[in-house]
């Protein structure tokens, strides 16, 4: 996604920001929306797994030789927070929704959620929060890459305490909908950098959109529990994504990260590729799993962009100081 921030934004850089911004407003319309008339969009539910796809395939055409040569350049970082994300948030999901004795669906719903890789939005997200972009690229890269062996591992270990998870079968989805679209994205960015680098402002919308008419297909499948359980729902997600904060940026702080790869490990950890989740959720489990998952997706956009905006207000007073010596 955005690259290195420099003084003067670069189209690309501009287009995420405003997309990241409104993205919140226009999942949440659609999301109204589908309550209110749930049967104007009960056609959607067969584009959930192709429009994951084409979100997917336009992260493989982000990326960049320098993006994944990070990975060798500098495995700590980028291995502590992968670890972070593969250990924190599926336990943590697990553990919320035993803290509020969530019923069986929902609880391996958000458990789901917890088991996904990064969410793509994290990237700029970072950029706002003058995080570390490359490292924030190469983490969502990895765990993206890594997501058709442990998502489907661990949603069996840990969802599969709720109901059935037919784990072979999720791992064949998720390479159809994940690593596959990225690879082809990759592929296409190599052989066609112009065309691609033309479209790059255009990729965050399509993001956008695709991700809107997901939640929009999910919600109005699951409208009777959003009125029954909705506010439930929503306090596991606040109580999953804010934990995952707080516990990404211990852990890096713990091995002694700078501040800036500190502030990314938080949200790598903490922001979710919930959109995935609620495809798999809906396909594997039931409708209502898909819940947490379609609320996962506005609320960790809500919030990073809170965030970022309450860690670059901290750093102002700091301004003319180095990033690596900012107040913690």
């Amino acid at each position: 996604m955005t690259k290195t921030p420099s003084a003067q934004p670069s189209a690309e850089e501009r287009s995420a920001r405003i997309a990241v911004t409104l993205f919140p407003l226009l999942i949440l319309a659609g999301g109204v929306l589908a309550v209110l008339t749930p049967n104007a969009f009960t056609g959607l539910a067969p584009l959930i797994n192709p429009l994951l796809g084409v979100i997917m395939f336009g992260m493989g055409l982000t990326l960049t030789p320098p993006d994944l040569a990070l990975v060798v350049r500098r495995p700590i970082p980028v291995v502590i927070g992968v670890l972070a994300q593969f250990a924190i948030m599926p336990l943590l999901g697990w553990l919320v929704s035993a803290l509020l004795g969530l019923p069986p669906a929902l609880a391996a719903g958000v458990i789901l959620v917890g088991c996904c890789p990064g969410g793509t939005a994290s990237n700029v997200v970072s950029y706002l929060a003058r995080g570390d972009v490359a490292l924030s690229v190469a983490m969502t890269s990895v765990s993206t890459l890594l997501a058709p062996l442990l998502t489907p591992v661990l949603a069996l270990w840990l969802a599969g305490r709720y109901m059935p998870v037919d784990a072979g079968s999720m791992a064949g989805s998720i390479l159809q909908i994940v690593l596959v679209p990225v690879l082809l994205g990759l592929a296409v960015r190599f052989f066609l950098p112009g065309l691609v680098n033309r479209c790059l402002p255009a990729l965050p919308w399509v993001s956008v959109a695709a991700i809107t008419v997901v939640v929009v297909a999910v919600v109005s499948g699951s409208a009777g529990i959003i009125l029954s359980a909705g506010l439930l729902v929503l306090a596991a997600v606040i109580l999953h994504n804010g934990l995952g904060y707080a516990l990404g940026y211990g852990a890096a702080r713990l091995f002694h990260l700078p501040v800036a790869a500190r502030r990314t490990t938080a949200i790598e950890v903490g922001m979710q590729n919930s959109g995935l989740a609620a495809g798999l959720a809906r396909q594997y489990l039931t409708p209502e799993s898909a819940l947490p998952g379609a609320i996962f997706s506005v609320w960790h956009n809500v919030s990073g962009a809170a965030l970022a905006a309450y860690w670059r207000r901290r750093d102002a007073p700091t301004s003319a100081v180095q990033p690596s010596q900012r107040a913690r």
